[in-house]
């Protein structure tokens, strides 16, 4: 047996100077109300110098892990962040007075008392780009880029301690976490992965693309078959979403949704993966190949699936390397107007954006509740007139703009808390959160080679010149107005867009500006759809007729067959295959 990894965690007051160090030397205090917290790195976890973010987080739920516990809600617990460079294998690191917390400002503001302590340390590694710049981001390990679960990560068992005055405190690394199993492959969903070379060229390494395809049924049996490509964008699948083959365990105990006041609704999500295995392989669904696709990079769960300055050139690489590869393994008829794309979310933007700046590549898209398309509501900021993103511009008073909300517009967290959030899980927009990976999509490369900031991001102060860069490349809205004259021919009949307009991040209102710009294309028109849902919460997806608890577990059987039945008729060049596969 090994012998306990010690990380001493020292909570002390004392007078004098503060001093932070990076070695075993003592430190002293310069407040009588400064927690210290010193860190000692285990030669057992360690074989070599380390990079990353080190976070120490205190809870004072009864159960869970700390780590589990960091939300954007009011029912968050405590984290305090700093980044660690060329951590040495028996050496300490001692937290500042004035390292940056979450919900809290700093260490000075933690209350004595009962908490469950963990500590994590998120690894980066070092990556040479074609651009020139160096930089460390934490790579993803096949978890989808979540830093609570990255395997690899340092991690210790959360202990109970009572935190008073004067008093030493110990905890014991115990654990690396474990690597991912990969999903194996079935009857009826694939699983493939292949290099880049458009992306490893760029990231100085080797980098993969993955996606999860499920086969229509009869798939085997008619060999000389071409199938349509069913597309949905979103976050990081671990494999293809919605889908079970057996009817919902309820023996398990029943889990309530406080977001959707539902009891067992996880016997309700599986019932609705069940129903959707039932359908597909019915005689009646649309016999297409549908696909999920595994992009995370070392800023997010998944790419935005367009090139950028910061993450490379995903979009190339999705729609000229995977797309084809998908379709030549698997027998896809390999044209534009034979596939289309849906989702939701972060999905919705990214199906809009891969049609609207790949109009040859589409045929149809379905974005359902998208981030925002129109950055003058990018959620409740106008970026290209508002000096400040995180309160309402006021000469004397100081009005936090709100973040989320419920279908009843309470308010559950604030842009400038969303964003401190984030600045305690990584500086240079290292988060793997929302509004950083906004901003490492959407952004230049900045001098040091991490983004530049959209807005600074403790004081909300807006960057116009940025501003000015996602405009002219990423605000869909104003590119499709822009270049409507040779976008228009290409995109009549095929933009779809679908939110809820009680939307929690305020998406809704970027669609409603994207509306009034679609509405007055002339020459041609735009021919699509654009539809709302009642009070209803994100992310809503067209479907008036069930709850959005349901509705939102129902993208493949809606699009799908919608795109079979009423939009394949208007896209189909004429002579096209829209028969052989329709047995």
């Amino acid at each position: 047996m090994q012998k306990p990894y010690i990380i001493t965690l020292m909570i002390a007051l004392a007078f004098g100077h503060w001093s932070c160090t990076n070695n075993n030397t003592s430190t002293e205090l310069s407040s009588p109300t400064v927690p210290t917290f010193e860190i000692t790195l285990p030669g057992e976890l360690a074989d070599q110098a380390l990079d990353g973010r080190l976070l120490v987080m205190l809870s004072t739920a009864e159960e869970g892990e700390p780590r589990f516990q960091i939300s954007d809600g009011p029912e968050t617990q405590l984290a305090f962040g700093m980044d660690i460079e060329g951590w040495r294998p028996g050496s300490t690191i001692t937290f500042a007075p004035d390292t940056p917390g979450y919900p809290l400002a700093d260490l000075t503001d933690i209350p004595a008392g009962d908490y469950r302590v963990q500590v994590l340390l998120h690894k980066y590694e070092t990556f040479t780009r074609s651009d020139g710049h160096t930089v460390k981001l934490p790579m993803d390990r096949g978890e989808g880029q979540q830093w609570n679960l990255a395997p690899g990560n340092l991690l210790s068992t959360p202990q109970k301690l009572s935190i008073t005055a004067g008093k030493t405190y110990q905890l014991a690394f115990d654990q690396a976490i474990a690597e991912i199993t990969p999903p194996e492959d079935t009857e009826w969903i694939k699983h493939i992965k292949i290099r880049s070379e458009l992306l490893s060229e760029f990231w100085g390494r080797d980098m993969y693309l993955g996606a999860h395809v499920l086969l229509p049924k009869g798939w085997a049996e008619h060999p000389d078959v071409k199938y349509p490509l069913a597309i949905m964008h979103g976050h990081f699948p671990a494999d293809f979403g919605g889908w079970r083959t057996t009817p919902p365990d309820t023996t398990t105990p029943c889990e309530y949704s406080e977001r959707f006041k539902l009891d067992c609704y996880n016997h309700i999500v599986e019932q609705e993966q069940y129903a959707f295995y039932q359908s597909w392989t019915s005689d009646y669904f649309p016999r297409v190949l549908a696909i999920e696709i595994q992009h995370a990079n070392p800023y997010y769960d998944d790419s935005y699936a367009v090139n950028s300055e910061n993450l490379g050139p995903y979009g190339d690489a999705i729609t000229k390397e995977l797309i084809p590869y998908i379709e030549e393994q698997f027998r896809g008829i390999g044209e534009g107007w034979a596939r289309f794309l849906y989702g939701g979310s972060t999905g919705g933007w990214e199906a809009l954006a891969a049609q609207v700046l790949y109009p040859d590549d589409y045929g149809t898209c379905y974005a359902s509740c998208p981030d925002p398309i129109d950055f003058r509501a990018f959620c409740l900021t106008n970026i290209y007139e508002d000096k400040n993103a995180y309160f309402l511009e006021s000469k004397y008073k100081k009005t936090a703009v709100p973040a989320h909300r419920d279908y009843l517009g309470n308010v559950q967290s604030t842009m400038p808390e969303m964003n401190q959030r984030e600045l305690v899980l990584g500086t240079h927009s290292r988060s793997g959160q929302q509004f950083d990976i906004w901003e490492a999509v959407y952004s230049p490369v900045g001098e040091d080679g991490y983004p530049q900031r959209i807005w600074d991001k403790v004081t909300g102060e807006i960057n116009p010149k940025v501003a000015e860069f996602w405009k002219e490349n990423y605000d869909l809205a104003y590119i499709m107005k822009r270049d409507w004259a040779t976008l228009g021919p290409k995109l009549t009949g095929k933009i779809h867009l679908y939110c809820g307009d009680m939307d929690n991040y305020y998406l809704n209102n970027a669609v409603y500006l994207a509306e009034e710009i679609l509405e007055e294309t002339t020459a041609p028109y735009y021919d699509g759809e654009v539809d709302y849902g009642d009070r209803a919460e994100h992310c809503w997806n067209g479907d008036h007729t069930r709850p959005n608890a349901i509705s939102r577990l129902r993208y493949h059987q809606m699009f799908i067959p919608k795109w079979v039945k009423e939009d394949l008729p208007k896209i189909a060049p004429q002579g096209a295959d829209v028969r052989s596969w329709r047995y």
